[in-house]
């Protein structure tokens, strides 16, 4: 079953129905999702840890680093400051590194 907001006829309705209101578009590929994903990965690096390692120690597989390298998942808020504790980085300072390179 496809929820009703992810079919066009009714998310414009719901548009027209609140004209202040903005309606969220899905993020996952889009270019502010990739930016953050070149951002986590580029904080990988700079620790000096490759996929495998980042996985051992967040006790997941090396799949679950590259796929969200890759943007094939998302990770939710507990999962992304896991991360960041993991590459010595804090989570705070990665958001506002990436709201600042992402456009309105």
């Amino acid at each position: 079953m496809i929820p009703f907001w992810d079919i066009p006829e009714f998310g414009s309705a719901l548009q027209s129905r609140h004209p202040g209101r903005r309606i969220m578009r899905k993020t996952l590929r889009s270019p502010d999702h990739r930016t953050l994903l070149e951002l986590l990965t580029a904080a990988r690096k700079k620790a000096g840890l490759t996929q495998a390692e980042v996985a051992k120690k967040l006790r997941r597989p090396q799949s679950f680093v590259a796929k969200y390298e890759n943007g094939e998942r998302r990770l939710d808020v507990v999962e992304f400051v896991e991360l960041a504790r993991v590459l010595a980085a804090d989570p705070v300072a990665l958001v506002r590194a990436y709201t600042r390179t992402i456009k309105d």
